[in-house]
């Protein structure tokens, strides 16, 4: 297994974006695909990939100079569980402060809070609907205490 950048409009994005579609979007009774995904070629697109299948994947959007959000971040069903998540969220967090990106914010479903939360995410503000689920805005420094 191992960490990918993923290429926007490549092989890899358009098996990201079907995951994303399976697992995010479609049990919402929404359709990621038809959806204009131009503005993505302006974001960074990662991915853990086993052989040549991306089996996980997630996006982060430059917000600012120094900040960016994460976002729509999954797990191919057979692969949760094991750790890749959190593999590919530290390897994500690498590849931004590389970008000299000091601090991550993300969007986390409920369901989703605890697992952010063991990685060093604090959450802000209160529980809000976005695509009709309950979610909490977190963030994280990436900048060192020193």
């Amino acid at each position: 297994m191992q960490f990918e950048r993923i290429p926007y409009q490549s092989d890899w994005y358009r098996e990201a974006c079907q995951l994303r579609n399976e697992l995010l979007r479609k049990p919402l009774g929404l359709d990621l695909l038809q959806a204009d995904l131009s503005e993505e070629s302006e974001y960074f697109h990662y991915g853990m990939v086993v052989g040549n299948k991306v089996i996980a994947c997630a996006l982060a959007i430059p917000v600012s100079g120094n900040k960016a959000k994460v976002r729509q971040m999954t797990v191919a069903l057979e692969y949760q569980r094991q750790g890749i998540g959190k593999l590919l969220l530290q390897k994500i967090e690498l590849d931004l402060k590389e970008r000299e990106i000091e601090m991550v914010e993300l969007d986390a479903r409920s369901s989703a809070v605890e697992f952010y939360k063991k990685l060093g995410y604090v959450a802000e503000g209160e529980e809000f609907l976005s695509v009709s689920i309950p979610h909490l805005h977190m963030v994280k420094s990436l900048v060192e205490n020193r």
